[in-house]
């Protein structure tokens, strides 16, 4: 197991566990949270703004004089609600039926209400093409308002890779600075690999992930691919410098793989390549 591979324990409970400590960054948070029927959960951040997203099940999040009723019956067929947290307000969610959930934190002072966000205000698009098409739900991205946190969902065809062209975001080559975490579903038995790679600090590895594993992005630059058997979900967490308006602000894509995105079918193959 590298260091960058994190494995979820059996619920109920605190399934996984990555905070600026044991991932050795400065920001972010990440926890999955499963409760079973009547069990409540309780917290109380000071210092950092939150986001809960359910994964599966139903509860009550009540974050200071607000309720929210969550509920999703699969991260594979409906888009979440995203319950927003400002600094320093008690949260706490009760399970109406066995409930699973993320909840991430990152620092912050306090300039936005607590808020539910919809569906219906979530950009969503399909990126790339060829052998790297997806679909890339922005459930907490700008123009969505929040300090430093930014959130995406990201739906991969089986045997097909997301993150492509390589991308970086760890403050190198003019890129923002952003802590990440990936928490990664697969529709059926199989496998999902995951690339951090930093050239100028001689770092390459590579994590083979299972249904429910977490691939974090210590730094450099990363993509992901499913196995050719399974489709791939994928719940990314990120903070970082950037705050406000400026969470807009791109990543680094690797030079030597950007020509790809001018014509995502330019040099395939087709079958037979070589005849008697």
């Amino acid at each position: 197991m590298t260091s960058s591979l994190v494995k979820t324990t059996d619920g109920p409970g605190r399934r996984v566990d990555i905070t600026p400590e044991s991932a050795n960054w400065k920001y972010l948070s990440f926890a999955i949270e499963s409760l079973t029927a009547g069990a409540t959960f309780g917290d109380h951040r000071d210092g950092q703004e939150t986001a809960i997203v359910p994964l599966s099940g139903s509860g009550t999040v009540k974050a200071g004089d607000n309720t929210w009723e969550l509920s999703r019956t699969s991260v594979f067929t409906q888009m979440p609600q995203v319950a927003y947290v400002p600094p320093g307000m008690a949260i706490e969610v009760t399970a109406s039926d066995d409930f699973e959930f993320a909840i991430g934190s990152a620092q912050a002072e306090g300039m936005y209400p607590a808020r539910l966000f919809l569906p219906e205000e979530m950009k969503s698009e399909v990126r790339g093409g060829g052998a790297a098409h997806r679909q890339v739900n922005h459930i907490m991205a700008m123009p969505l308002p929040a300090e430093r946190l930014i959130l995406y969902e990201v739906y991969v065809p089986r045997g097909t890779w997301s993150g492509w062209a390589p991308h970086r975001h760890d403050g190198v080559d003019g890129s923002p600075y952003l802590e990440e975490t990936y928490f990664f579903r697969l529709d059926r038995e199989g496998f999902a690999m995951h690339r951090n790679w930093a050239p100028e600090a001689n770092f390459d590895e590579q994590i083979v992930l299972h249904d429910g594993d977490v691939a974090l992005v210590p730094k450099g630059y990363h993509s992901s691919v499913a196995c050719p058997s399974s489709n791939m979900f994928f719940l990314n967490y990120l903070a970082g410098d950037l705050v406000g308006d400026d969470r807009i602000k791109p990543p680094c894509f690797h030079e030597d793989h950007t020509w790809i995105q001018d014509n995502w079918d330019a040099g395939a193959w087709t079958h037979p390549v070589t005849t008697p």
